[in-house]
């Protein structure tokens, strides 16, 4: 038995890696939500490049499905136990040479059938980018309250629908449809800094959210107990003050704001401010709500992986009896019926591929829903583990290393990938990430630094950041590569970077300002040249756009020098490693322009370089082909770089 065993592991230690297709497909569940009543599960998912809603039918049988086609499935929600919409993403465009990404809810019957998409016959709010929901009422007619727009008073005030339009054109406005038709009519106008509403569950508006366009304040306006006139409730100073806004609750009457690092709620009637949850003085916390009740039931905060401090007994103890049974795994609660009898959990880790479960409380039973990534079953991955190491100011950056499979810690160093993560101001989570378990698989370590700037490590963390795009956020990494080398994990003459969109910026600014550092660098959607890219947001957002003025704020100020000093396509003369530059051709957040201007100029300084063109692909790689694509080009520019053997 025993000499069978080692011949089985020995095998199993020389096994071939699951191939690109495997991580690169889209998720074979991409959401899923329980319906009211708990009879039914809509999920989100199907065949890497057909996506399809299924509706799975509980204690039945059959199994409805409708096929969406080749379009990007964004999420799933009820409306009532009859009604499902579905948000999806597709292509249109307004002029003759830039197309833009827009989101829309399909309304899709218990039976599989599309019958309409809300506000369908709204010519007007055809022009909004993306169209939330924000609330589903209850009831024999349940109602979605969603985001249109009106007809402006042609006065002199910008409106942004996330497109450049003329000015005084359009405002926001709170709409209430019916999922059986798509129609809709007017419950609430904004006004032209007005970009979103907090609604209560008989779909009534209690909260405002307005930033202002000219000097791009945010600030929060209530209604007590739904009454009166709008009052400002609280105001930050900036564009980014709005994630500081955690929700509002009408169990409380009170907005949620995350301020100094700590949870408080505010309440509308009176501005009475109280502390919220005995966790709120831990870094970044967010709130898990009850879209029945309308209160907050849970409050996550954590560094490696997600702490909760539960609320509610009752749901508290549906996710203990399901973090007990996946103890090594993250166990996240998706939604729950009404009564509270069955709930949804995706269970995941660095290491696991995430599974979705049905927890029927009553049966006590724990049921599969589905897989992401079917493909990898049973596949050797690598290890991962949470580390800490001191940057050159002293500063403690976390990260997680994942190291191949079988890999053996004090055998020879192994060849390093660094995996810095986009952004900035987000952080990786304590969940499965194809890009480090590819090259994992591939026989790298992989090193995915939370530098200074990400966000989740407290607000003077995430502040940190400012103005150090080119300068201690890259140089953050390469302690990382230093406090590695140290223990002799990884071999520190054998590194490369590779990353996706503010990643794909550190790739390029590692390659381009720390020649000597790098073997190679690979950019995904990345951006070269600071100064092209404030233009072209302007041309496609406005000029003083939201998203502009935060990046200004980001890099410390947008003088000329300042932008030059910190673009990679300004210094490409002095890049030394192998270049590969990813891009999708339909990319609106970074557009193509800044990866083909990077090729040119590492073409005309001599400097080798490989440009690969994704067609037909956004900014976030939703189709599966180029997501396969873009592996399988990063795995042969890394065997020809940086080859593990």
């Amino acid at each position: 038995m025993a000499a069978a065993a080692a011949v089985s592991l020995g095998m199993a230690a020389h096994a071939a890696p699951p191939p690109a297709s495997a991580f690169g497909r889209v998720p074979a569940v991409v959401d899923a939500a329980i319906s009211p009543g708990g009879q039914r599960i809509a999920i989100l998912g199907g065949a890497p490049d057909r996506r399809a809603v299924s509706i799975a039918t509980i204690d039945q049988p059959n199994l409805p499905r409708l096929e969406l086609g080749d379009v990007e499935g964004v999420s799933v929600r009820w409306a009532g136990d009859d009604h499902v919409l579905a948000r999806i993403a597709f292509w249109d465009s307004f002029g003759p040479r830039q197309a833009y990404r827009f989101e829309r809810n399909v309304v899709v019957s218990t039976d599989g059938r599309a019958i309409t998409r809300l506000l369908e016959s709204d010519t007007l709010s055809r022009f909004l980018l993306e169209q939330p929901v924000f609330r589903v009422t209850a009831g024999d007619r349940p109602q979605a309250i969603v985001l249109g727009l009106i007809e402006g008073s042609g006065d002199n005030t910008t409106k942004d629908s996330r497109m450049k339009r003329k000015e005084g054109e359009f405002l926001t406005a709170l709409w209430r449809a019916d999922p059986a038709s798509g129609k809709g009519i007017l419950l609430e106008r904004g006004d032209y800094d007005t970009v979103a509403w907090s609604v209560d569950p008989a779909g009534q508006p209690r909260v405002r959210l307005d930033i202002d366009q000219i000097n791009h304040r945010f600030s929060v306006y209530g209604k007590a107990d739904g009454k009166g006139q709008w009052k400002q409730v609280w105001s930050g100073n900036s564009f980014k003050s709005r994630r500081y806004y955690h929700g509002y609750s009408t169990a409380t009457d009170s907005i949620y704001l995350g301020m100094n690092d700590k949870l408080v709620a505010k309440r509308l009637d009176d501005g009475a401010e109280t502390t919220f949850g005995q966790t709120s003085s831990q870094p970044s916390p967010s709130i898990i709500w009850d879209e029945y009740t309308d209160a907050p039931v849970g409050l996550s905060t954590g560094a490696e992986r997600p702490n909760i401090e539960w609320f509610d007994a009752e749901i508290g103890s549906a996710h203990g009896v399901l973090a007990r049974a996946f103890k090594s795994q993250s166990v996240r609660l998706w939604g729950w019926s009404r009564d509270r009898n069955r709930f949804l959990a995706r269970v995941s880790s660095p290491t696991s591929p995430p599974t979705w479960f049905l927890y029927d409380r009553a049966r006590k039973e724990v049921s599969p829903l589905g897989e992401e990534y079917p493909e990898l079953k049973g596949a050797q991955l690598g290890s991962t583990r949470w580390i800490t190491y001191k940057a050159a100011d002293g500063l403690e950056i976390p990260g997680y290393l994942t190291l191949p499979p079988n890999a053996d810690p004090s055998g020879k160093p192994l060849p390093l990938v660094v995996l810095p993560h986009g952004g900035p101001a987000v952080r990786d989570a304590y969940d499965f990430n194809i890009f480090a378990q590819f090259l994992a698989t591939r026989g790298y370590a992989v090193l995915q630094p939370q530098y200074r700037g990400s966000w989740g490590f407290g607000q003077a963390f995430e502040d940190a950041g400012n103005g150090e795009w080119a300068g201690k956020m890259q140089t953050d990494l390469l302690d990382g590569v230093r406090a590695l080398a140290s223990q002799n994990l990884v071999d520190p003459n054998r590194v490369c970077i590779v990353g996706m969109d503010f990643g794909g910026y550190a790739a390029l600014a590692g390659a381009s300002l720390h020649p000597e550092a790098y073997r190679c660098a690979a950019s995904i959607a990345g951006i070269s040249d600071l100064g092209l890219f404030l233009v072209e947001e302007g041309r496609l957002y406005g000029r003083d756009g939201g998203s502009s003025r935060e990046l200004r704020e980001m890099l410390g100020g947008a003088t000329r020098p300042n932008l030059d000093a910190a673009s990679p396509a300004r210094r490409a003369g002095s890049v030394k490693a192998p270049v590969l530059l990813i891009h999708g051709d339909k990319d609106t957040v970074v557009q193509l322009s800044q990866s083909q201007l990077m090729a040119d100029r590492l073409k005309a300084a001599g400097k080798p370089y490989e440009f690969v063109v994704l067609e037909g692909e956004n900014h976030y790689l939703t189709k599966s082909a180029n997501r396969t694509r873009t592996l399988e080009a990063l795995e042969a520019f890394l065997a020809k770089n940086l080859p593990v053997n």
